[in-house]
């Protein structure tokens, strides 16, 4: 049964994406191990220094994800890709906060690459989630909230089969259903890229992604896959 997939019609408009995709099942989600929390402030220092003074429109993964968002109608420094919004938080604060252990294995990566890094709770999932241009009667619940919203009509989000919203303008905000609690036993990781380089860059955080899911939730069962335009759906 398909998990996941890209639309056709975003096929077409952006073929250039390539996703990482892993299937995570019986994970025990929590407060993040020390050893965990110390790798992640390493990497937040890590990723300061490979940084530097250069601009974050200059990285090529993030001005991609700018391009992708003017594509489909957005203003991308209005609504900035999941990982430029954390390396921003990252220049201006100096760190990032720490959440629980799903969120911060992701976020460890995110910003090592500067690829949009999600964690998407299965519970209230119905069938398979598509990357999609929105109707506009689909139904999203921001995070933290109980109203709901609904996208802009050619807005990508992800949806599932029931019309309910994962996420909006494709890797800028997650819902409130579908964020990582410590009640979050299965769980769809995705990764993604649209630059010259992202098939290389999202098969490796995939697989920093999977070895850190083995070393920190080593009861868990893990089924990962590479999608393209050649390869646009993931049935595990």
């Amino acid at each position: 049964m398909t998990l996941f997939r890209y639309h056709p019609a975003v096929l077409e408009r952006f073929p250039a994406i390539v996703g990482g995709v892993i299937l995570a099942r019986d994970l025990h989600n929590g407060p993040t191990p020390p050893d965990l929390r110390d790798a992640f402030t390493a990497e937040q220092r890590a990723a300061l220094d490979r940084l530097g003074d250069t601009p974050l429109s200059e990285l090529p993964s993030l001005s991609a994800w700018r391009r992708v968002f003017s594509g489909f109608g957005v203003k991308p420094t209005q609504y900035r890709s999941a990982a430029e919004a954390l390396l921003r938080r990252l220049t201006k604060h100096g760190d990032i906060p720490s959440l629980n252990a799903l969120v911060d294995l992701g976020n460890l990566v995110s910003i090592r690459y500067a690829l949009p890094v999600a964690v998407f709770d299965l519970a209230a999932t119905t069938g398979a989630i598509t990357v999609a241009l929105a109707q506009g009667t689909e139904r999203f619940t921001p995070l933290g909230e109980t109203g709901v919203e609904h996208p802009e009509p050619g807005e990508v989000i992800f949806v599932d089969e029931a019309g309910l919203v994962s996420a909006r303008r494709w890797c800028w905000r997650q819902s409130d259903q579908s964020a990582a609690r410590d009640t979050t036993r299965d769980a769809l990781i995705t990764v993604e890229g649209h630059h010259d380089r992202a098939t290389a860059d999202v098969r490796a955080a995939l697989d920093d992604l999977t070895a850190l899911l083995a070393a920190y939730q080593p009861q868990a069962s893990l089924q990962a896959a590479l999608l393209t335009r050649d390869a646009p759906a993931f049935a595990p």
